[in-house]
């Protein structure tokens, strides 16, 4: 499966637009944003997305959870406030959380439930193992840290491999 992986949004609707675009451009049969999507119309935007789309919320979201919710409730999205697990087959998941909460980032990693856990918050690309799990990061849409590009990941879990796109 093919997984585009986004975060820290913020409401910029031209890069979301962007990565979406190029995500699906690259095959993607799924979308996962971790956290800080903001805007009520991005999140009805992916709900556009031919394919399922996980949504999770971060900590700017909190403040924007009910209206984030209603707006996607009858779209498709699967939403959640903590963390969500995306069904990869053969009894397999991605876990996706915004990464605000340390101790949960924490157990997620090392818990051994999860194939991969996917996070944001940090604005800092990550790509590290921690025994069977593959803990990812894409950057970020909005102030990326440690450079200047706004990124996305493309992950593909039969391969196990992750490609980087640049938005």
């Amino acid at each position: 499966m093919r997984i585009g992986i986004l975060s820290d949004s913020h409401g910029r609707s031209d890069r979301l637009h962007r990565a979406v675009e190029l995500l699906e451009a690259d095959g993607a049969e799924a979308i996962v944003h971790c956290g800080d999507i903001i805007s009520v119309d991005d999140a009805k935007y992916l709900a556009g997305f031919d394919g399922p789309a996980y949504l999770v919320a971060g900590n700017m979201d909190h403040r924007r959870e009910g209206k984030l919710q209603a707006a996607i409730a009858d779209r498709g999205l699967c939403f959640a406030t903590d963390f969500i697990a995306v069904p990869l087959g053969d009894g397999q998941h991605l876990a996706a959380t915004h990464g605000h909460h340390e101790m949960l980032l924490d157990e997620l990693i090392h818990g051994g439930q999860f194939r991969y856990v996917c996070h944001g918050h940090s604005h800092s690309r990550r790509d590290e193992r921690f025994g069977p799990t593959r803990v990812l990061n894409p950057g970020a849409l909005n102030h990326p840290r440690g450079t200047k590009n706004h990124t996305v990941l493309l992950l593909d879990t039969d391969t196990d491999t992750v490609r980087e796109i640049i938005v």
